[in-house]
């Protein structure tokens, strides 16, 4: 099984969830070519996915999915709040109504070998959620845009090899910075997103010895830095109330542009 970014940031998400027989898409938020980009830099083309999981509409999130979705007539995976408000969407374009598989939290599915569980999320959006995938007894999961977490994310991450998780801004630079006291609120909100420190506070609740790998994602372009979110997550983990430090484990950052390594589930 394997996990890699192909772009995550607050300017375009495109994640790779798959198995050798099964390839999936989490989200489609750049163009169309850059995901394809993407794919070939992995050894597949569009034509070898079998569905795109969105996450909710909002355009890092779905820019190019229109696109991909007519080019190869791809399955779109979304919640029914969700699947309305692309169809809603001018910059998507036409997509076939026969191409919209609705999706529910907590409800699996299957996509040929892999099983499917979205997780609710708390976002500004119709109607978001996270996706957990499973091969066998190998789990991932793709969690980023949420404002906070509570038990229920918590037990909804337990027992993941890998996860990409959000570690959206660093919070003083977010109060500093030029955005608009509107939007710097919506972002420290309860709908917005996780900061760093949240993000490490989050991971610090669901360690355990068999995690393999974690990607920080979804960084913001103008209110963090790489280092700034690697470093705050890791000193989290080491000064939280866990039994590890951030050394146990391999934490990477995301590339806001590029494909990021590989992670394997063997």
């Amino acid at each position: 099984m394997r996990l890699c970014s192909i772009a995550s940031g607050s300017s375009g998400n495109c994640i790779y969830v798959g198995s050798e027989a099964t390839h999936l898409l989490v989200d489609v938020g750049i163009s169309g070519k850059k995901a394809e980009a993407g794919l070939n830099e992995l050894d597949i083309t569009g034509r070898d996915l079998d569905g795109i999981l969105v996450t909710h509409e909002h355009v890092d999130h779905i820019a190019g999915l229109g696109v991909m979705a007519r080019k190869y007539h791809i399955p779109i995976y979304a919640t029914p709040g969700t699947i309305s408000a692309i169809q809603k969407c001018s910059s998507v374009g036409n997509i076939e109504e026969e191409l919209f598989v609705p999706v529910r939290p907590d409800n699996k599915l299957c996509i040929k070998d892999l099983v499917i569980n979205p997780m609710k999320i708390s976002h500004d959006a119709a109607e978001p959620v996270g996706y957990r995938v499973s091969y066998g007894n190998r789990r991932v999961a793709v969690c980023t845009d949420l404002g906070y977490f509570n038990d229920y994310t918590v037990e909804c991450l337990r027992g993941m090899d890998a996860l990409l998780i959000e570690a959206n801004h660093d919070v003083n630079m977010l109060q500093v910075g030029p955005y608009p006291y509107h939007l710097k609120q919506r972002i420290l909100g309860d709908r917005g997103h996780l900061s760093n420190e949240n993000s490490g506070r989050l991971l610090s609740r669901i360690l355990h010895d068999n995690m393999k790998s974690i990607v920080l994602g979804h960084l913001s372009k103008d209110n963090n830095l790489p280092e700034l979110a690697y470093e705050a997550v890791r000193m989290e983990i080491t000064m939280g109330d866990n039994p590890y430090n951030a050394s146990d484990f391999d934490i990477q950052v995301a590339r806001r542009s590029e494909v990021s390594p590989v992670i394997q589930i063997a």
